[in-house]
């Protein structure tokens, strides 16, 4: 028998090579830039038009308090229709696109982070943390104002990620690790939420924080938005600035080394920066779930898995998403007002299924 070795340098000898199996083809160039244009057009179609969704607002009365606000000789609207466009409307619509941006690129990193299909900005048991937190203000009686749960929610979402650093520090952030212990601080912190509710005696108090619990935009005010506006502005910029990170990350840790990232302290930063703006999104609007585990998995198939673009569609598709989400849950079951978080659910689940079976998953 010839030597295997001589064979395979023998010139006169064609290597056998097992052929490659057929990679998914990535969209075109005209193709994702018709996604881009697309979907920044879906987002101001968005923002303009959910402002007018609701009672008490047409588009005359929109266009003359714009007009105002732009010193054109038209008439002001009245007190109470004014208040009601730019205290109520306009901030709740301007919340749930940060919101929505902040959940849809968190969930894209961490999917990225973890190699886990299924990952979403809840995953780290954040989100569980946050309610934990605004549970306890409110049993505390300093539930005197929203910014006070807000707050409360805030300090709880730190302090289920500083218990899930503390319990990743010895064996690594590795993916498995990262995803198991997540889920175990976040069902931990949901007992805690459970209980606390349980033992409280205030009827009143329990309903209103269930209902928050659900996730709820209508207490969006211009101090939530522009709180929202800065850490999303900066940690946006952070996660997209580790595109290139992502990428590897996608393949393993090991090829991410090998492409010269810093695994750990790169994982790290990516990690903190989604916990921490998951945490102001929860802080404030509450739990909202299945926007970060969607939207990310739809764009990919518009635009392909390089993260340096699949981030900013992301942000503005999930941007547009939960801003008609929100409309859909004011005027659905009008004029009761369903929390938005029971809506992305119904809507999530249909078309994560749809996502899977593109994918041929399902």
């Amino acid at each position: 028998m010839a030597d295997p070795a001589a064979v395979l340098l023998d010139p006169a000898v064609e290597p056998v090579v097992a052929p490659a199996p057929p990679a998914q083809p990535a969209p075109n160039r005209r193709r994702r830039a018709l996604a881009v244009v697309l979907s920044l057009l879906l987002l101001a179609a968005s923002l303009v038009l959910a402002t007018r969704v609701g009672a008490g607002l047409g588009w005359p009365q929109i266009g003359r308090a714009v007009g105002v606000r732009l010193g054109l000789p038209v008439q002001p609207l009245p007190p109470l229709l004014d208040s009601l466009l730019w205290d109520l409307r306009v901030p709740r619509v301007l919340l749930a696109a940060l919101v929505g941006a902040a959940l849809a690129v968190c969930g894209a990193a961490l999917q990225s982070v973890t190699r886990n299909a299924l990952a979403d900005p809840y995953l780290l048991g954040v989100s569980s943390g946050a309610s934990t937190g605004a549970v306890v203000v409110v049993l505390l009686g300093f539930a005197g104002s929203q910014l006070s749960v807000a707050g409360g929610a805030f300090l709880g979402a730190l302090v289920s990620f500083g218990l899930l650093m503390l319990l990743l520090r010895r064996g690594g952030l590795h993916s498995m690790r990262i995803v198991l212990t997540g889920v175990v601080v976040g069902q931990m912190f949901t007992a805690l939420t459970s209980l606390i509710l349980m033992s409280s005696g205030d009827a009143d108090s329990t309903r209103a924080l269930t209902h928050w619990l659900l996730g709820s935009l209508a207490p969006a005010r211009w101090s939530a938005v522009l709180l929202c506006a800065v850490a999303c502005a900066v940690g946006l910029l952070v996660v997209w600035l580790c595109s290139a990170a992502l990428d590897g990350f996608a393949f393993g840790a090991d090829t991410a080394a090998s492409l010269g990232i810093d695994v750990r302290t790169t994982r790290a930063v990516l990690l903190v920066t989604t916990s921490l703006l998951t945490a102001v999104a929860v802080a404030a609007v509450g739990a909202i779930g299945f926007v970060g585990l969607i939207v990310p998995h739809g764009v990919r198939l518009l635009v392909g898995p390089l993260h340096r673009l699949l981030l900013p569609v992301c942000a503005v598709v999930g941007a547009a998403f939960l801003v008609w989400t929100d409309a859909l849950a004011r005027v659905a079951f009008a004029p009761l007002e369903v929390p938005v978080g029971v809506f992305t659910a119904l809507l999530g689940v249909p078309l994560f299924l749809l996502v899977l079976r593109r994918r041929g998953e399902l």
